[in-house]
């Protein structure tokens, strides 16, 4: 399926952006430490999918362990709407839960076991694949 462009932002709409993706959506659920104190669902996309529209200049990162992984968020309401994954750095991880309503169709989850990251990757064949750049010409108004 063609990719629809998705807008969406935090609570407090300081954050805004637009990701180009499927309209049915591939999200993963982690139960790393991270992730399951803040509930972190997320699908992938590459980062030329993917535009802050505003609201950097709003934006804190918090990392930890190996530091790959950014975990951006807004400074005012606290809300992770996007962020960079330590399994795709090249990309980004969007909640989607943090899309305005009206272009996504279905939602697929796929349990990732953070607890074991690295079998995890192993086992996974696919999700480094996820943030590989999409032809420009996929990505259109």
């Amino acid at each position: 399926m063609d990719p629809v462009k998705h807008t969406g932002g935090c609570h407090c709409g300081a954050v805004r952006f637009e990701v180009w993706s499927s309209p049915d959506l591939h999200v993963f659920h982690c139960n790393c430490s991270v992730c399951t104190k803040k509930q972190n669902h997320h699908f992938i996309v590459p980062k030329n999918a993917f535009t802050l529209l505003q609201g950097s200049d709003n934006l804190t990162t918090y990392t930890f362990n190996t530091h790959v992984a950014k975990h951006t968020f807004c400074k005012t309401c606290g809300v992770q709407s996007f962020y960079t994954p330590r399994s795709n750095p090249d990309g980004y991880g969007v909640a989607p839960h943090c899309l305005d309503p009206g272009t996504v169709l279905s939602v697929t989850v796929d349990t990732f076991c953070g607890e074991k990251w690295e079998e995890s990757m192993q086992a996974h064949k696919s999700i480094r694949d996820m943030s590989k750049p999409a032809a420009d010409s996929q990505l259109r108004d």
